[in-house]
């Protein structure tokens, strides 16, 4: 079994709830322990940014400690793009000198050495061994799902502390997406940022970059959004509806194209029901599309035996038609023998 320390973040009971019960059973299924890091605090996000670059550093640096000291050897994994940025900031922080490691061991007034790393969900998943065990629990591929991954601003930026395999056209879900049978489209949104809590103060200014995104995603195909932050999902699932009021209004074709998370698909390719990984509780309705796709999973699935079928039909009488040539031409050739030894036998007789 693999073994993880786990920040859950401030989301995981909250507006992020259904990314917590999808992750709780993916992990479960494929050999992932998360034990949850005792005493957690909030790790300030960007709102401690802009505070305070020592709490900023300090906040997420304390849970890190408890982590070390608590459950020593284990890497750190935070599913929320904020709360890893966070961490992973302050981590990089800690790592540049021993003078900052004193620092905010000072700040904190607890030991601490930097010596786990902080991981994505998605950097955990990206292994060879959770992808084997992913592979094996599979009971229905997604496929005819198109998706749009959406990596959004925080799991990539900034690049130097990130460590993302490509800021611009990240793959580590996308290849998720694939094992499972789904499609990811090709698309130009990727990871740009959603607005985040600039959604609720200059909301005139932020809506756009929303629209914009379902724009995009529509654009290129796309079923559906998948992503892996909360905050992304929050704002896209929920003000959906209030984008297309707008855009009805404005005589525009509204959008519907719900959002998962990754991990709520994976968990429905290893067989679960919607609501046993949170799809129920989304704001947009979400389960129409899944029950859509499965039926045209089937009904390809059928389209796809029926030509195998036939193509098996069409080399049967292929073959059955050369077996008959060449019994033909075997039946002429022992005739033709035949008649030769008859015609040597009168030869010899006379």
């Amino acid at each position: 079994m693999m073994k993880y320390a786990y920040f859950p973040g401030c989301s995981a009971e909250t507006t992020g709830k259904s990314f917590t019960i999808s992750t709780s059973y993916v992990a479960d299924k494929i050999g992932v322990e998360l034990v949850e890091i005792p005493d957690w605090n909030c790790c300030g996000t960007s709102a401690a940014a802009l505070t305070s670059p020592e709490l900023a550093v300090a906040l997420p640096a304390r849970s890190l400690a408890i982590s070390e000291r608590e459950l020593p050897g284990l890497d750190v994994v935070a599913p929320c793009a904020g709360c890893y940025r966070s961490l992973k900031a302050s981590l990089a922080y800690a790592r540049e000198s021993q003078e900052n490691r004193d620092q905010i061991k000072r700040i904190i007034n607890a030991p601490y050495e930097a010596k786990a790393d902080v991981l994505t969900l998605l950097e955990v998943f990206e292994s060879d061994d959770v992808r084997e065990a992913i592979t094996a629990k599979v009971q229905r591929k997604l496929r005819c799902l198109k998706v749009a991954c959406y990596y959004g601003c925080a799991m990539v930026r900034p690049a130097d502390v990130c460590e993302c395999d490509n800021v611009e056209d990240p793959q580590q879900m996308d290849e998720l997406m694939r094992l499972i049978g789904a499609e990811p489209v090709s698309w130009a949104f990727k990871t740009e940022c959603c607005g985040a809590a600039q959604q609720m103060t200059v909301p005139v200014q932020a809506k756009p970059m929303i629209e914009r995104i379902f724009q995009n995603a529509a654009a290129n195909g796309a079923d559906c959004i998948v992503t892996s932050c909360p905050l992304c999902m929050l704002n896209l699932d929920m003000r959906e509806a209030e984008i297309n009021a707008a855009r009805v209004a404005r005589g525009e074709e509204p959008f519907d194209i719900p959002c998962y998370y990754f991990t709520e698909l994976i968990g429905l390719a290893m067989g679960a029901e919607p609501d046993e990984v949170g799809i129920g509780i989304h704001f947009h309705p979400a389960k129409t599309l899944l029950l859509q796709r499965e039926l045209d999973a089937l009904e390809l699935e059928y389209a796809e035996n029926e030509a195998r079928a036939a193509e098996e039909r069409k080399k049967a009488e292929m073959a059955a038609k050369i077996a008959a040539k060449k019994a033909e031409k075997a039946a002429k050739a022992a005739a033709a023998k035949s008649t030769d030894v008859a015609a040597e036998a009168e030869e010899v007789a006379r």
